[in-house]
């Protein structure tokens, strides 16, 4: 059948398979640019703010402060998965996206601006740490749209996994993106970068943000949303229905991502901390590695997402969290060697576990809601993961090896985020090639690990 727009006026084939085109165009671009933001002030995290808003610190003690600050956008991202998924479920997915693409640009942009420790004293971190809130509750937002702008247009089920992977294409493209950026005002700037040199790619962002906004101005509703205004089934309240009748699925999907969240900002973020100040190593090795990590990304997260379609998504995923809980204990092996050959591959290989649970993931998280209720479910089950994986790693990270002074502590901690994961997917709903654009009767009836079935 051919996919409708406004619930009335159906498209042709060929027009359906143009707009599946722009969506997936539209949603990968706009999250390579607002993870591009996100990554950004992960990365100048590590290595500039403990130096220029907390020097009178001691430099671990400098470190868990910039990381505080750091933490901030991740405890901000379920407010944001709150508030937009309501609104992506009320009003619909393309007005939602444009909304969180400025408020992260504009975010992103103004902390170029923020003066130092020098100049404002510790009111600058202030500034940055509500800068770094109003980026969380952008990226907050950002994810479900995303994914669902792109899934709710795929033409067919038995591509669902491939068509939701590319969203989460933007977090390695931002990723190499932001890292390059930091990279190359590195080298440029020499001694400068420290003082001001930094701040160049937050300003360059506002580019981006306008090439963004202009391509999202010009796709359509997806047909999902579009039917379900046209038969008048929006809720009014999207995110207490879902918090009512999903609860489990939320919670379910939040540890889920345990194995995929916590240990990539350990590979990425905290990296930098561990490689420069333990290891001894160059920031520019560990620059250049992510950007290689990410670049061999490109490839394995659209692959992992195709073949979720062929063998589950649940299967697929789970077999990429057994994979990183191992990886852990490999990667501290390799990287303490402090052989800079042993830890570039130990950083570029740490993201291929990672693709194995991120290709499926958006498919697998999103398609357990049923559709009036799948923003505010998917955002808020995705994003509550940031509180308890993503935020506190590099903090715990930090701890563990401050305390026990081993690499070999924090691939524990890894372990144990690998096997939440394990026991959270196994209960997740399976709902690969099975048609999502008909609405659930009751999120309690019995079906897969308690989800409903789709009405006939």
């Amino acid at each position: 059948m051919a996919a409708t727009q406004s619930g009335a006026t159906p498209l042709s084939d060929a027009d359906a398979r143009r707009q599946l085109r722009r969506a997936v165009i539209a949603s990968t671009i706009g999250t390579t640019i607002e993870w591009y933001d996100f990554f950004l002030y992960s990365t100048v995290t590590g290595l500039v703010f403990a130096k220029l808003y907390f020097p009178e610190s001691d430099p671990l003690v400098g470190t868990l402060q910039a990381f505080l600050i750091y933490a901030v956008g991740f405890i901000a991202r379920p407010v944001g998965a709150a508030i937009f998924g309501h609104y992506g479920d009320r009003i619909g997915r393309k007005a939602t996206l444009i909304v969180t693409l400025l408020l992260m640009g504009f975010a992103t942009f103004a902390v170029a601006f923020v003066p130092t420790y020098a100049s404002i004293g510790i009111w600058g971190a202030v500034v940055l740490t509500v800068l770094r809130f109003i980026q969380g509750v952008g990226v907050g937002g950002e994810w479900g749209g995303s994914v669902l702008m792109s899934m709710e247009w795929a033409r067919t089920n038995a591509h669902r996994g491939f068509v939701a992977s590319w969203p989460q294409f933007g977090v390695p493209a931002g990723l190499f993106l932001a890292n390059l950026a930091v990279l190359a005002m590195s080298e440029f700037f020499g001694g400068a970068f420290l003082t001001w040199g930094w701040r160049v790619p937050f300003f360059l962002s506002i580019v981006l943000v306008a090439i963004g906004l202009y391509i999202r101005l010009n796709i359509l509703e997806t047909p999902i949303f579009a039917k379900l205004l046209a038969e008048h089934r929006i809720e009014k309240a999207p995110m207490l229905e879902v918090l009512r009748r999903q609860p489990k699925d939320i919670l379910l999907s939040a540890f889920a991502r345990m194995a995929e969240q916590a240990p990539f900002y350990i590979f990425t973020a905290f990296v930098f901390t561990y490689g420069v100040m333990t290891l001894g190593v160059t920031r520019d090795l560990l620059l250049t590695a992510v950007l290689v990590a990410s670049v061999l990304e490109f490839g394995t997260i659209p692959l992992f997402g195709h073949v979720s379609d062929l063998i589950g998504r649940r299967r697929m995923y789970m077999i990429g969290a057994a994979a990183v809980g191992v990886f852990g204990f490999v990667y501290f092996a390799m990287v303490d060697t402090r052989n800079p050959m042993w830890i570039f591959a130990a950083i570029v290989l740490s993201l291929v576990p990672h693709a194995m649970m991120y290709g499926p993931q958006a498919a697998l998280i999103a398609e357990s809601f049923t559709g009036r209720l799948r923003y505010s479910g998917a955002s808020l089950g995705y994003q509550l993961a940031s509180i308890i994986a993503g935020g506190p790693a590099p903090l715990i990270a930090t701890a563990l090896f401050a305390y026990f002074h081993s690499g070999f502590a924090i691939a524990c901690y890894i372990l144990l985020c690998a096997v939440l994961s394990l026991f959270a997917a196994s209960q997740l709903g399976d709902y690969t090639n099975k048609d999502i654009s008909r609405e659930y009767d009751d999120p309690r009836a019995t079906g897969d690990s308690g989800h409903a079935h789709p009405a006939a």
